[in-house]
């Protein structure tokens, strides 16, 4: 049984897990030792009500300090990295703290870390990077997203799109297919026809519009449909040094390579070198995003720039500022070309 406003009460937990109030406090605030068994039974029962201690309370007793937390697949992906360096150098301009998160991928952690925050009292919750956008992941975004608004925290997503424009969660992204759409033209400029796209992952928002984004430029041409050539290997250098050594083993029938970000296209450079070829006089290879080190590959990596640092920047930035928009509000950054020297024109037979 809640309260007539639906928060479940610390009473309700302390019924339920079968203690007094006061020993559920002491489990909840840390603050005191606790048998194993019975923290056990009170978080179980804490769990199981969907408990979510009052901020406003904890604020009166010394705590509630406005805190920002960022929810990433990974921190040693450059790009992640990166966003989060944005958030929390945002972050500590207004006085906040920054908390950060990892979940692999993993929606569970996910979930967890959410409520975790929740529980916290976050005021921000920004969630980062492209996902597979099925019926699971819709329901659990709405979930998070109405569960922060009625405790008057907020959930932002940074680099990948709402759902539900309904939601009460603020989007800023940068614009994937543009520039996917930009770098794959200027291989179709330089010559290239026949483009591989290395990296797909279907149903991965960011990496779907940076495949219609190349698709969108080999139509611009006047290619046909059937001139798109997807390799679905995922992110991340290992996958693009596999998939590129599988498409060496056969004959070769490419000329470029648009990879879905800077790692894939680390790990094809890597292949392409181990199978005695050169870049770009053999094989001209693009990336996307613009790491750090990507002025540091041989050749030095024409790829696409995104804002990543911005992006994080602005997920805290456009979340204060827009703090009386309910939902749907959406800020798209832009992205632009970084030419270097692992492209090369196609020589045309005299």
């Amino acid at each position: 049984m809640t309260t007539a406003k639906g928060r479940v009460t610390i009473r309700e937990v302390a019924e339920r897990a079968g203690v007094s109030v006061a020993t559920v406090s002491r489990v909840l605030s840390g603050n005191y030792p606790v048998p194993p068994a019975t923290r056990s039974r009170v978080l179980r029962a804490a769990r199981a009500l969907d408990y979510v201690a009052n901020a406003h309370a904890r604020a009166l007793v010394g705590g509630g300090r406005k805190t920002v937390a960022v929810v990433l697949r990974q921190v040693t992906s450059p790009f992640y990295a990166q966003v989060a360096e944005g958030v929390e150098a945002e972050a500590a301009t207004h006085g906040w703290l920054c908390l950060v998160g990892t979940t692999g991928g993993d929606p569970q952690r996910e979930m967890e870390f959410v409520q975790l925050m929740r529980e916290e009292g976050a005021r921000l919750v920004i969630l980062v990077g492209g996902v597979v956008e099925d019926d699971a992941y819709r329901e659990r975004v709405a979930r998070y997203a109405e569960a922060l608004d009625a405790a008057g925290a907020r959930l932002v997503l940074c680099g990948r799109p709402a759902p539900d424009p309904e939601i009460p969660a603020l989007v800023v992204e940068f614009d994937n297919e543009a520039g996917a759409r930009a770098i794959t033209g200027h291989l179709l400029s330089a010559g290239h026809r026949r483009i591989v796209f290395l990296g797909g992952l279907p149903g991965n928002t960011a990496l779907d519009a940076r495949v219609a984004g190349y698709r969108a430029a080999l139509a611009e041409y006047g290619l046909p449909e059937d001139a798109a050539w997807v390799v679905d290997c995922g992110l991340g250098r290992a996958a693009g040094l596999r998939a590129m050594t599988e498409l060496l083993k056969g004959e070769r029938e490419f000329t470029a390579v648009v990879a879905g970000d800077d790692m894939v296209a680390a790990g094809a450079l890597r292949a392409i070198a181990d199978a005695g070829l050169r870049v770009p006089e053999d094989i001209s290879v693009v990336g996307y995003n613009d790491i750090p080190l990507a002025e540091d590959f041989n050749p030095p990596l024409t790829t696409v720039r995104t804002p990543a640092e911005e992006l994080g920047r602005a997920a805290v930035r456009f979340a204060l500022r827009d703090s009386e928009e309910a939902a749907g509000a959406r800020h798209l950054l832009g992205t632009h070309i970084v030419v270097r020297g692992s492209v090369a024109a196609v020589k045309r037979p005299h």
